[in-house]
């Protein structure tokens, strides 16, 4: 047969929608993250009754492909409908089941109801199974109790997910179930569902009416007529055989029914309140009295929030007893400084047939003992049996906790800024050592640890001053001599830091550094020499006082150096031994704007024939006396470089930066076989 719901929305007024609601943000992964094992949540309850609300593509694309499987014989127009699942991730919000609603019209529009409604039998079979089979299994014993768990359960989630869709769930009746759905394919998925859960789950095969209600706002009424088994009719008496169905044999009387359940009321057919609990009556107290309380109308004292759109009439509130219900209390005429005012009370209502009114049984919502006393009521008015009292009291204790953790979370997050702040400044205490000393023996020194003193083969140290200093001092303020001295200096230092040598101090017009101490390497006399060489040329950029050009002398020796940390106040890095003695000897045996090196530097500078240093040989004469073993050895002026790779035209600032290049490359492959060995 046609789909009946084609006279009620066209395809050109029906607006799609995405299969899966954007206000549901329900993450399995990140709820269940600390659930041990495959415990039952609430999520899990979700995530089953939105398979019947807004099934996902995913579940959706399962089931039509089990359809195809299934089906295809019967109706061969539905392999069109086969697609990966890849493909229908372009679109994040694409309503696959609109889409297949209109393909199915076009491959047989006569069958379209009776297709979607086997595609939520397949919906049911695929992907209801393992924790989504348990979450529907809790909501009742049989199937009625199921609807009406579905009624009221729905209702909550909407409620925690601040949902204000219309889409929902009303258990009429006996076996009615209205369902608000602005999709009507959604009405005839949720008809083969219904059916399919009710094989799955209770093992009965329910005759299933589908009908479209009048109104704004789509709705649809899904009428279930179940068979009772034979073996029903069985005398199987029981504990509620024995039980009077008439109201005249309650054992108890009106006062104390009102005193053991403090929080309800009886309204009749016209709405008038025929009874109140003592809580009420207190609250209420000179318009009502306990156990009585006469034509006073609910909506006078009570305004009604859930369910939401609820029609004030006793037949509408009938139909959603399986709905929880939440009340506020309204001031009673006369009374404008009501302190119970907007009171929450949460509960049920019970339709009472054989006195035709309604019972509302609930409990004060309430958030702690302020929430409590602020609305003027006790402890006492918490009935024992109702868990609301637990709630309350374990509430004021999990706030206490809530308060400590907050206040133990402030500390903490305290201690990591003060502690990040600690750790920001000992890096600026560091980093300023380490201006003064090798990073290794900055690090010690900072936390405090010895530094013994050590030996250091091979370690290349230079020596420098300015030729004529003392004639410059006479001549010039000191003012002069210090702006001089930092701008050659300072780019001295920028050039300790390309050539990564240490920096040992500055006396005077003495500038000392060395290489070898902190990092040995097999390039350490290549470095102060290359620096020695920018050295002299960055003199040319500098003047003295009197517009002459600085010009400095240099020398430079290699040899096995003792270094230590000398003083505990202002300490010094300084380096001890005779060949310290000998360096600076090569410095003073030098000439202005020369570079002069001893033999063992030359031989390291020589070692290596890559690299292309221009060394003119000195007489022997000029050696120190200090230099132990020098017979038949003399030392040399470095005048300058040429890197093999460049041509001679080039500056020496250009072939000392690609010789610096070829040395860290060789270096980082040294370092790969070494560990690959």
């Amino acid at each position: 047969m046609a789909c009946p719901f084609a006279k009620h929305i066209s395809s050109e007024q029906f607006q799609r929608q995405p299969s899966i609601a954007e206000a549901h943000n329900w993450n399995l992964d990140e709820d269940l993250s600390e659930i041990p094992g495959d415990a039952l949540t609430l999520t899990h309850l979700n995530a089953a009754i939105q398979l019947l609300t807004a099934p996902s593509i995913d579940n959706v694309h399962e089931a039509l492909m089990s359809l195809i499987s299934k089906y295809s014989n019967r109706w061969p127009g539905l392999s069109k409908l086969k697609s990966e699942r890849s493909e229908l991730s372009i679109y994040p919000h694409y309503d696959y089941l609109a889409d297949i609603q209109d393909n199915l019209a076009q491959i047989d529009e006569s069958a379209v109801s009776e297709i979607l409604e086997h595609l939520g039998e397949e919906l049911i079979q695929t992907a209801c199974v393992g924790v989504i089979e348990r979450a529907f299994k809790c909501l009742g014993s049989d199937l009625q109790e199921f609807l009406g768990s579905l009624d009221g359960v729905y209702d909550v989630l909407k409620l925690q997910e601040e949902d204000i869709s219309d889409t929902g769930f009303v258990c009429a009746g006996e076996g009615e179930l209205i369902f608000t759905s602005e999709r009507p394919v959604l009405a005839w998925l949720l008809l083969g569902c219904l059916r399919a859960l009710s094989r799955l789950l209770f093992n009965c095969e329910p005759e299933i009416e589908l009908e479209p209600l009048p109104g704004d706002t789509p709705r649809y009424r899904y009428l279930l007529r179940l068979d009772e088994p034979a073996e029903e009719t069985l005398d199987r008496r029981g504990p509620a055989d024995i039980v009077s169905g008439d109201a005249r044999d309650l054992k108890v009387s009106n006062q104390f029914f009102c005193d053991a359940f403090p929080w309800h009321f009886i309204m009749d057919e016209q709405l008038r309140l025929v009874q109140m609990g003592s809580a009420f009556s207190r609250l209420f107290k000179g318009h009502v009295g306990a156990g009585t309380a006469g034509l006073l109308c609910a909506s006078t004292v009570f305004r009604f929030k859930r369910p939401r759109g609820l029609q004030l009439h006793f037949r509408e509130i009938v139909r959603r007893t399986n709905t929880p219900f939440m009340i506020s209390l309204r001031a009673p005429p006369g009374r404008p400084d009501f302190f119970a005012k907007g009171l929450e009370i949460k509960g049920q209502m019970v339709f009472c047939p054989e006195s035709n009114a309604l019972l509302f049984v609930g409990s004060p919502f309430l958030d702690g003992l302020e929430g409590l006393t602020c609305n003027g009521l006790f402890i006492s008015d918490i009935p024992l049996h109702d868990a609301t009292r637990e709630v309350i009291l374990v509430g004021e204790q999990a706030r206490a906790q809530d308060g400590l953790r907050r206040r133990m979370d402030k500390l903490k997050s305290s201690i990591e800024e003060a502690n990040a702040a600690v750790i920001k400044e000992r890096k600026k205490n560091v980093s300023l050592l380490q201006l003064i000393f090798p990073a290794e023996i900055a690090e010690r020194l900072w936390l405090g640890a010895q530094i013994d003193a050590k030996t250091y083969p091979e370690v290349t140290m230079l020596f420098s001053d300015i030729v004529g200093f003392t004639s410059i001092c006479s001549r010039a303020t000191p003012f002069m001599v210090i702006n001089m001295l930092e701008n050659l200096y300072k780019h001295f230092d920028e050039l300790c830091g390309f050539f990564d040598v240490y920096k040992v101090e500055t006396i005077g017009d003495a500038y000392c550094v060395a290489s070898g101490l902190h990092r040995a390497s097999i390039y350490d006399a290549h470095k102060v020499a290359w620096m020695a060489l920018r050295m002299i040329e960055t003199c040319t950029l500098y003047n003295t006082h009197d517009g002459q050009h600085i010009k400095m002398r240099i020398g430079i020796h290699t040899g096995t150096v003792l270094a230590g940390v000398v003083g505990r106040k202002m300490p010094r890095y300084c380096l001890f031994g005779h060949n310290v003695t000998i360096a600076n000897k090569f410095e003073s045996g030098s000439e202005a704007c020369k570079i002069n090196i001893s033999p063992t530097t030359r031989e390291w500078l020589v070692k290596h024939p890559d690299f292309g240093f221009q060394l003119n040989a000195r007489d022997a004469s000029c050696m120190p006396k200090e230099f132990t073993d020098s017979k038949g050895l003399t030392c040399y002026f470095l005048e300058g470089y040429k890197h093999p790779t460049l041509s001679n035209d080039r500056p020496l600032q250009e072939h000392i930066e690609e010789a610096m290049r070829q040395t860290l490359q060789d270096t980082a492959e040294t370092i790969t076989l070494e560990v690959a060995q």
